[in-house]
């Protein structure tokens, strides 16, 4: 495995005021930018709640130099990038991710938007009613009201207390006073000495120090302005506050004046608050039948100001009883030597940095957080812990947590074999049908991959189950709380485990780093073959908006439906497996052997066909309990020849920003409008999406396919330059030199799944630059007809012919 490769920081200010953070980090494929503004919605005149985040809006709108169609959205969704925003109570920030040839683009039009919003009257009135859908949507969500109800304890001039969502009373845009004091917020915050920039990519410090030049040049330059301090966070003496529910009990702890540090000391504290090992707080509070579950977190710091939530869930318990648990803990945590605790977190701290994205770490640097808990965080902490209350004396029982098993370097395996027929210098694979184990002792049904080569420290496994019948809910949702620690050392770890459970198909998905995988899958494995033991459960699922509702049940809903069993040892026993595994050195591969001599089924290379609907249009109803109306409008690929999933996923590159900005913008059906292209059980379709708050299923149903009906003009429309541009920027996105390992892993499996040789990469990248605008237009009209089918999920009933009811 190569040796990790540091990256290397570099902060600075430069002449005009704008704090930059460069990260130069040479195995990076892609590129991110995170600004930061000084400003969120407490600094807001008391006059116009929202102002801030309506403003953040706006700002996405378009300049005279780069129209919306052109803008950072339009340019970052076309290079297949990543792009959002973000306003809180002090800040507001604005990220993107890119691939390194297509980043300074992105920069360019970050710096104009933010030094050039047009602030158009009917852009304006248009984005506010965008605005005053996600109020609606956020009055009536039961989770957000809790969320806001926390605060219920400050004092009530306290901002926390204040409403800041913005809606169409709050903001009121013809009025002059308004466009005033819309005006001068901008002016005055959005300032070089206001904002902190954060560039992370591949590129050496010299170059994107010119890059951060160049952003900071077009930037209205000012110094930075004080924020108000607030009031305390609670009257008279008292320092914590409870509130109750059935099921839940939330402990609220209020600090003031707390130095800088006490940042990285919540974090730590809450970190080994959250552990659910033998010992601790949580496996002692689960024994006692006093609590499921708990998550700590900070809810909110600034100038000293911090708020530390606590929550429980339980179906029975006393409130002054876990109090009193927790008190007896921290005490007991106050006495102990946190060094070998500071070594586990610092350690899976640096694990994070390694498999975290650019975007991530563009983030987190803008945080201007050290890394780990440094000797002015002890004394933070030490400071937070007397604060709550900690005594001298506590129980006996309790204990550290112990050490993470996946954080230890493992001993590279000896005698690591190459694939049959191969010597050391040709590793190249035609087919996933051709891959084999280097080594003889692991299963046929794990295909081996060189798609990806082994020069990374990072790999992906994907172990696929297809069983005799599907499981039931409950037993799905035992296997997941089996699975529940193990994911979250993992985590730890640096490696990403998910277990998911659809129709009768089981998949364990392991991405990220190599080293502790075969550690992590063997202890999977067990977990998940443990039928007759049952981990404690865990927290109530906290309700999702109708829409996420629906992209959580479509995969389900792609496969047909059938009995279903809760006999897990029938069903494990009756199981036929096969596997991917991708990016692994000749090492991590050879130390797999034990993990995949533990596989419960039989080895079983037979891949069922992707599921197909031909040319049926059918439709399931899902019950999202909201007054929301969502729809999802699935079109699969007409074959599964990769010359046409060539042109759906050019279709859906084209569609991306004119269905966003004709259901969105100009029609304002709703907040949550969105076109994509998914891939599920190996099959590729486009996916349309929509919730409204006032527009139901099946109207917008019928302006998705207005839209759809317009796409061959959109074809006909486009230059044979900007055909050529699109379709060469959607080829370049195929390019493994800037897709991550996991996202080529996903890819390479749904290639897998569909029955894809293993140079599915390459063949797909030609195949979009060999579509030429007849084929485009042909493979929009075959869209248009519904020669592949159409899937709907709606919260709606069925609408009646051509719709038919799906099984």
């Amino acid at each position: 495995m190569p040796a990790l490769n540091h990256p290397r920081l570099h902060t600075e200010t430069l002449a005009n005021g704008l704090r930059v953070t460069l990260r130069h980090a040479p195995d990076l494929k892609r590129c991110a930018a995170a600004l930061r503004v000084a400003a969120g919605s407490h600094d807001v005149p008391l006059a116009w709640p929202g102002l801030a985040h309506f403003l953040e809006h706006l700002l996405f709108l378009g300049t005279e130099r780069f129209p919306a169609e052109q803008g950072l959205m339009a340019y970052v969704q076309g290079h297949g990038g990543q792009v959002n925003a973000r306003t809180s109570e002090r800040t507001t920030d604005f990220f993107f991710e890119l691939p390194p040839q297509a980043f300074r683009g992105g920069l360019e039009r970050l710096s104009d938007m933010l030094a050039h919003p047009r602030m158009n009257p009917d852009d304006q009135r248009r984005e506010r009613e965008v605005l005053h859908a996600e109020f609606v949507t956020w009055s009536r969500d039961t989770a957000a009201q809790r969320q806001f109800a926390l605060y219920d304890g400050l004092t009530v001039a306290h901002p926390l207390r204040a409403f800041h969502a913005g809606n169409r009373y709050s903001l009121p845009v013809p009025q002059a006073e308004f466009q005033k004091a819309l005006k001068d917020f901008h002016q005055r915050f959005y300032r070089t000495g206001q904002m902190a920039l954060s560039l992370v990519g591949p590129q050496n410090l010299e170059a994107l120090q010119v890059l951060a030049e160049q952003f900071a040049a077009t930037l209205p330059v000012g110094d930075k302005v004080a924020q108000a301090a607030p009031l305390s966070l609670m009257d008279g003496s008292a320092k914590s506050y409870q509130q109750e529910s059935e099921r839940r009990l939330d402990l609220l702890f209020a600090f003031e004046a707390l130095p800088d540090s006490s940042a990285q000391a919540l974090m730590f504290l809450c970190h080994w608050l959250n552990s659910a090992k033998p010992g601790g707080l949580l496996a002692h509070l689960q024994r006692q039948g006093l609590a499921d579950n708990l998550k700590a977190a900070p809810l909110y710091r600034f100038a000293g100001q911090a708020l530390l939530h606590l929550e429980f869930t339980a179906s029975f318990g006393s409130a002054n009883a876990i109090r009193q648990q927790l008190i007896d803990w921290l005490s007991f945590f106050a006495q102990q030597d946190w060094a070998p605790l500071h070594e586990e977190y610092a350690a899976l701290l640096e694990r994070q940095q390694q498999v975290n994205g650019a975007l991530q770490l563009a983030r987190l640097d803008s945080e201007q957080l050290e890394n780990g808990l440094s000797e002015a965080g002890v004394v933070a902490l030490t400071q937070i812990l007397r604060e709550i209350g900690t005594v001298d004396n506590f129980s006996d029982h309790w204990r550290l947590p112990a050490a993470n098993p996946f954080l230890r370097s493992s001993t590279s395996a000896s005698n690591a074999g190459l694939i049959r027929g191969q010597t050391s210098a040709h590793r190249g694979l035609r087919t996933f049908a051709q891959d084999r184990s280097r080594s003889r002792r692991h299963p046929s049904s794990m295909q081996f991959s060189q798609a990806l080569g082994d020069k990374s420290d990072e790999g992906a496994v994907y172990l696929h189950w297809r069983l005799e019948l599907p499981a039931t809910a409950d037993l799905q949702a035992k296997l997941q709380r089996n699975l529940r620690d193990v994911c979250e050392e993992a985590r730890q770890a640096g490696v990403e485990l998910s277990f998911s459970a659809t129709g009768n198909q089981w998949l364990l998905k392991l991405t990220g780093l190599q080293e502790p995988m075969p550690s992590v899958l063997e202890h999977a494995l067990k977990y998940l073959t443990q039928t007759d033991a049952d981990s404690p459960r865990g927290e109530p699922e906290t309700p999702l908006m109708p829409i996420r509702q629906l992209l959580k049940s479509l995969p389900e809903h792609c496969l047909e439906s059938a009995i279903r069993s809760d006999d897990a040892k029938h069903l494990w026993a009756t199981a036929h497996w096969d596997g991917l595994a991708l990016g692994f050195s000749p090492q991590t591969q050879s130390a797999m052997g034990l993990a995949l001599s533990r596989i419960p089924g039989t080895p079983d290379n037979q891949q069922p066909a992707p599921p197909v609907i031909n040319a049926r249009q059918l439709w399931s109803h899902i019950d999202t309990a909201s007054s929301e109306h969502a729809i999802l409008l699935f079109c699969p690929t007409a074959s599964q020849e990769i010359v046409d999933e060539a042109a759906w996923r050019l279709l859906a590159h084209l569609c991306q920003t004119p269905f966003y900005q004709r259901l969105r913008i100009e029609l304002q059906l709703g907040y949550a409008v969105f076109s994509a292209l998914r891939q599920i059980h190996g099959q590729t379709g486009l996916l349309f999406g929509v919730q409204s708050p006032d527009v139901a299923p099946v109207e917008l149903l019928g302006h998705i396919q207005q839209f759809l009906n317009g796409l061959p003009a959109i074809i006909d429309n486009l230059d044979d330059v900007s055909l050529n541009h699109q379709r060469q920027t959607l080829s370049d996105q195929f390019n493994d030199s800037v897709l991550s390992i996991k996202d080529a892993a996903e890819l390479l499996w749904q290639a897998k799944l569909a029955g894809h040789s293993s140079d599915y990469l390459p063949q797909l990248s030609t195949a979009i630059r060999q579509l030429d605008r007849v084929a485009l237009l042909s493979a929009a009209r075959r869209l248009i007809c519904i020669d592949g089918g159409w899937r709907c999920l709606a919260n709606s009933p069925l609408p009646g012919m051509p719709w038919q009811a799906a099984k």
